[in-house]
């Protein structure tokens, strides 16, 4: 891989344009946002931009969460239902494309987790969102490698996947087609196969289609492309930010805020500072999904994603050729994306899992031996170019100005693998565990 490639780093963008102080009479108000910094003249008039517009005209103005939905899964246009939009040509890269290093990893992660919790004799990983099934295949690689630790347990791979084009690519580098895969497209499980390393492996479009056992989930840059809802803080009260169809512009969308109350208004806070957040109802379902799950069955849930600890405000952006993009201007060729609010998640789960973090990347693969490993790799390496591109990896995925700190882990484990149960399921990360966890605390093998 060309190291020297524009690298996006999925960054936070400035804060909208901040909201008139006036008093906002109960008529929809716009004009009190920025959506970006394009020009007028790349207003593309896009098939999902009339889709959009034939839709606010009948039943008026739309919710960022709906306007997400639409754009980025919309059967017939979304953007990730049809498009490969990962690596180099796309318009973002991830970590897993950016360097072997970090799905090793995570793979000893499962594998450290699955001891510590007693080698269970079967169990299955489960990921949500795939990519194009890099971060997998770097995992199922550690695994073959460590085949000796896990040579009596019984191991399924699971795929949540919406897009039939990137379900197609994850086959390919998962499987080689080396056995014919099955398809049926009218079954939840709609696509089936072998690794090729001999693992079972399926396909879903929705985690509750997956089976309920032991397991072990991923969710690795899964969350921030889920639908938010933005609230704007009014001397009224919270208002939700919508989209609607410019007056002066008839082609071209804006931001305006609801004249009253709408129903996402019970997902804030009654504690809440911020006057600007964003909400993800979507996350709370999937969060309420893997905690009933683990507390079930046991197993773990890791998520790694772009997000803050209920600190951040205006994070909606978008992605084209690795370039920021205003959300607004055509719809349907960009990836849209906002910052996980992990204290959200956490909230979700209290109760019924314990949970870790959010620590940043960097804490967390220092703690996973990320040093030695590049060590490891740099010394097997006779190549000058690839001990360089070694090194460009490591510094995209640590450097704190990179991905380092924008980056960050957190966990759903069972309450009885933390020391002290219940009552310990929110201590902060300085606190040690009676059986410490992986990343969380420096890896130690049992």
């Amino acid at each position: 891989m060309n190291f020297g490639m524009s690298v996006l780093v999925r960054s936070g963008v400035g804060p909208l344009c901040a909201l008139a102080r006036a008093a906002i009479p109960s008529i929809w108000r716009g004009k009190y946002f920025s959506s970006g910094n394009e020009p007028a003249e790349n207003n593309l008039v896009t098939p999902m931009l009339r889709h959009l517009m034939y839709k606010i005209k009948s039943t008026g103005p739309i919710t960022v969460a709906e306007y997400m939905k639409e754009v980025l899964t919309n059967p017939v246009k979304g953007y990730y239902v049809h498009r490969d939009m990962l690596g180099e040509k796309g318009d973002f890269i991830t970590s897993p494309e950016i360097s072997q290093i970090f799905g090793e990893l995570l793979g000893i992660w499962f594998i450290s987790e699955w001891m510590a919790t007693g080698k269970s004799t079967a169990f299955q990983l489960v990921e949500l969102g795939p990519g194009r099934g890099t971060l997998m295949g770097d995992i199922l690689r550690v695994f073959s490698q460590l085949g000796s630790v896990l040579k009596n347990c019984d191991i399924s791979v699971h795929l949540v996947e919406v897009s039939q084009k990137l379900s197609e690519v994850q086959a390919l580098t998962l499987t080689e087609e080396k056995v014919p895969l099955e398809r049926n497209a009218e079954s939840p499980v709609y696509m089936k196969g072998v690794t090729k390393s001999g693992i079972p492996i399926s396909w879903y479009r929705d985690l509750h289609d997956v089976p309920k056992g032991h397991s072990f989930y991923l969710a690795h840059e899964f969350f921030d492309v889920l639908p938010v809802h933005k609230f704007q803080k009014t001397p009224q009260g919270w208002r939700e930010v919508f989209i609607d169809i410019d007056p002066q512009v008839s082609d071209k969308l804006r931001f305006v805020l609801a004249p009253s109350a709408t129903p996402a208004e019970i997902f804030i806070q009654h504690d809440e500072t911020r006057d600007h957040i964003e909400v993800c109802p979507d996350a709370g379902v999937i969060v309420e999904e893997l905690s009933w799950r683990i507390a079930l069955t046991g197993g773990a849930a890791l998520v790694a994603d772009y997000g803050h600890d209920g600190t951040k405000t205006d994070t909606f952006r978008g992605f084209c050729g690795h370039k920021l993009h205003d959300v607004l201007i055509a719809p349907g060729t960009a990836d849209l994306t906002a910052d996980v609010d992990f204290s959200f998640l956490r909230r979700t789960a209290q109760g019924k899992v314990a949970s870790l973090g959010p620590i940043t990347q960097h804490t967390f693969l220092k703690n996973m031996g990320i040093d030695v490993r590049l060590k490891v790799l740099l010394d097997k390496s006779n190549e000058p170019s690839m001990k360089q591109q070694l090194l460009q990896g490591y510094d995209m995925l640590m450097n704190p100005k990179k991905m380092g700190e924008r980056f960050n882990f957190f966990a759903l484990l069972p309450h009885q693998r933390l020391q002290g149960g219940r009552d310990q399921m929110n201590a902060c990360q300085s606190k040690p565990f009676a059986s410490p966890v992986a990343g969380f605390s420096e890896l130690a093998w049992q």
